[in-house]
């Protein structure tokens, strides 16, 4: 029998689509991994390892595969997709979970693409899996919502192994197996941006309006940061949304092409497919490449 379950984790929605058993087993998955590695719960193991003053500090295998998908998107990205950045998202006023926004709140300031941070400090950490440790240099604290839910959408992925059709849709990076139909929001309307005719495959979004509030000032603020300044981007577009063989990747790709702005979005889109959405609520649609078309 096929399920449909949606629950609250990862700071959004999770839905699960497939047999009954996948779909229980993936939820206890997501659950655990939302309890283990949110950075807003004291009690995760994220948390203290963000604590600890050692510089190697022992770390589960849950933990170690996310730091390490968080170093390969930093290494695929070029350190656009920075895992080191959260000193710099808590001084913007990302100190909290949010969930998606209910006001539209435009990001404001020139526009600007986004560069690595010169230190590129991500290349300083280390994962051991022989020893079963984390090394990087004290006071160094790690961020993993940049690529957290996209890797968490692969591993439970593997529980539904033997189902034919199913969906794993963490907050709006989803993994899917068999043909889909995947609506892309379109951050200004209610009406989908596009539809996207997928086949056993992942597609995720970047948003700056799904995470937005307004600081102290009254300006406006997200969570996707130019490393380089530490400061909420403007690249001229507010969504988006990519198409690739793994959540991580597809993940990845959507926060390089928004990060970059328009031009360097469409030759970072090129060949997998996506959509971009811009300031002014244009739709752009990348034609999707053969091997993830239905």
């Amino acid at each position: 029998m096929t399920v449909d379950e949606s629950f609250a984790a990862l700071g959004s929605t999770v839905r699960l689509i497939g047999s009954e058993p996948a779909v229980q087993r993936a939820r206890a998955d997501v659950l655990d991994y939302h309890e283990r590695l949110s950075r807003f719960l004291p009690t995760s193991e994220l948390s203290a390892l963000n604590a600890d003053a050692r510089s190697t500090v022992p770390a589960s295998p849950l933990l170690r595969s996310a730091v390490r998908a968080g170093l390969w998107a930093a290494a695929f990205s070029r350190g656009l997709v920075d895992p080191c950045l959260l000193d710099a998202l808590e001084a913007a006023g990302y100190a909290r979970s949010y969930e998606r926004s209910t006001e539209i709140n435009r990001p404001c300031g020139p526009f600007r693409a986004a560069r690595p941070h010169p230190a590129a400090r991500w290349r300083q950490v280390r994962v051991d899996a022989d020893a079963g440790t984390i090394t990087r240099p004290p006071g160094l604290r790690l961020d993993l919502g940049g690529t957290g839910k996209g890797h968490v959408a692969d591993l439970v992925a593997r529980q539904f192994a033997e189902c034919c059709d199913w969906v794993v849709d963490a907050g709006g990076d989803i993994r899917v197996g068999g043909a889909r139909t995947i609506q892309v929001a379109h951050p200004l309307d209610e009406q989908p941006a596009a539809r996207l005719d997928v086949r056993d495959c992942a597609v995720a979004t970047s948003s700056v309006v799904s995470r937005a509030w307004l600081r102290a000032d009254g300006r406006p603020a997200h969570h996707l940061l130019d490393p380089h300044s530490g400061r909420p981007v403007r690249t001229g577009l507010l969504s988006a949304t990519a198409i690739a063989p793994t959540t991580v990747e597809a993940e990845t790709v959507a926060k390089v092409a928004l990060l970059r702005g328009a031009a360097a979005a469409r030759a970072a889109l090129a060949g997998r497919g996506g959509v971009l959405v811009h300031e002014d609520g244009t739709v752009e649609t990348i034609a999707l490449s053969r091997e993830v078309a239905a």
